[in-house]
């Protein structure tokens, strides 16, 4: 990249989202829904929703192939992404089918076997990574599918032990492809999923986990989410940031006291893309206020941290106002602000 500029580097799959065009019926005998082709993935959702923020942001993602693959590529592009960390592939892309409840909460059905997300390897990993990188983040189906992850995992260890950024990890569980017949096929399987996430998050400076994940992940822990964040912490992690829905956000850090934030109340269109809007909101916020180290991240004052929290709130609670993974320009978040 050519800008002097510290860079959010982010890593992941590539997923195109069929979601319902519920305006447009499903025909006479209600058997052709409509859908609509949204890119997505939390990956390419953290970086589009940072680059519309206006910091420098490169997607390291194997773009698959068939003619899925062209949409995605002009999202990215639109939205002042880098795409010098893309990795043509021969394999498909990712693709998801999204169900939506009457109050916008997501499900998905994937069809993911044999995609080109899954397919890592150090080489590819080392020549995409921007030598500017002050943030690295991983997470969702990659992080924790093989043989890729693998790969994935051994590029953190290295970033981490060299400490030339930060490590954010975001563990974005899909059940469905983590257990059961379909994570099987994938090569997936809970026990295998926690220990190579726990490999991850032994390496983080920033996590930012949801509840609904830890009711996957460790299951006793949403009876009590405020000791949960805490114990997070704990474990050695800079920054926690734990998600709940419409609750307030948990804030945690170790040897300080928990935070609690009130997300602002908007009329909610559908929930897709909030969590990593949110967290793109949370990594802009960082690297605007010079925060790219480990010890910079552990002196930073709450006073300071705070509204930088406030601003991912209101980024992730603009991106539900709209269809799809849509999140906000900077523009439209400093009018928002206003």
């Amino acid at each position: 990249m050519s800008s002097d500029r510290a860079v959010l580097s982010v890593l992941g799959e590539l997923v195109v989202d069929m979601l319902p065009d519920a305006a447009a019926g499903a025909g006479p005998h209600g058997t052709t829904p409509h859908y609509v082709a949204r890119p997505g993935g939390n990956a390419l959702n953290v970086a589009v929703a940072a680059g519309r923020l206006g910091v420098p942001v490169r997607l390291l993602a194997r773009l698959g192939s068939g003619p899925l693959a062209a949409g995605l590529r002009r999202h990215v592009e639109l939205s002042g992404v880098d795409l010098g960390g893309f990795v043509p592939a021969t394999e498909p892309v990712s693709l998801a089918v999204v169900g939506l409840s009457p109050e916008g909460h997501a499900d998905y059905g994937f069809h993911v076997q044999g995609a080109a997300d899954w397919q890592w390897t150090d080489e590819e990993l080392a020549a995409v990574l921007p030598a500017g990188t002050a943030i690295l983040h991983v997470g969702s189906i990659s992080s924790w599918t093989p043989p890729g992850c693998e790969a994935i995992a051994r590029l953190v260890e290295q970033v981490a032990a060299d400490d030339r950024a930060l490590v954010s990890v975001d563990p974005n569980i899909r059940p469905m492809l983590a257990d059961g017949p379909v994570g099987a096929a994938l090569g997936n399987s809970p026990e295998s999923v926690r220990g190579r996430l726990e490999r991850l998050l032994s390496r983080a400076d920033i996590v930012k986990v949801s509840a609904e994940d830890l009711a996957w992940l460790e299951p006793d822990a949403v009876d009590d989410l405020d000791a949960t964040a805490l114990r997070w912490a704990d474990r050695g992690i800079a920054l926690v940031v734990l998600t709940d829905g419409g609750a307030p956000l948990r804030i945690a850090r170790p040897g300080r006291e928990l935070l609690h934030r009130e997300p602002p109340r908007v009329t909610v269109a559908d929930t897709v893309g909030a969590g990593d809007s949110l967290a793109a909101g949370l990594f802009v916020g960082l690297l605007e206020a010079g925060v790219t180290t480990r010890a910079a991240l552990e002196q930073l004052p709450d006073e300071q941290l705070l509204p930088i929290v406030d601003d991912a709130l209101l980024v992730a609670a603009l991106n539900c106002t709209r269809e799809g993974a849509d999140p906000p320009t900077r523009d439209e978040l400093a009018a928002a602000r206003r």
